[in-house]
């Protein structure tokens, strides 16, 4: 099993605590055979510079789930995210897909 999900942007103050309370209890979605990726259209870069952060300061400090770099969007596409209008075009949509064994979602 896979729990994919994406959030917004890095540095942003509301996903933290999703991805935080994820990486933090990887250890007992493996117990049940399941692995747990996240996603943003961010860089590799973004992202290690928010791990560096401390949680108190806004930070995700150390990660135990992988943090994807979707600086091409084509995740963000390929899972229908992808804001296309306004102001946030560009920025994908929080968003959580569960796919199982068989690659169903």
């Amino acid at each position: 099993w896979v729990i994919l999900f994406s959030y917004p942007l890095d540095f942003t103050f509301v996903c933290p605590t999703e991805i935080i309370q994820y990486s933090d209890r990887a250890e007992e979605f493996k117990a049940l055979n399941t692995e747990v990726l996240a996603w943003s259209i961010d860089s590799q870069f973004s992202h290690l510079a928010w791990t560096m952060q401390a949680r108190n300061q806004g930070g995700l400090g150390k990660m135990n789930i992988p943090l994807i770099a979707d600086v091409t969007k084509q995740i963000s596409k390929d899972y229908g995210v992808l804001i296309n209008d306004g102001a946030d075009a560009g920025v994908a949509l929080r968003s959580i897909f569960i796919i199982d064994p068989n690659q169903n979602i």
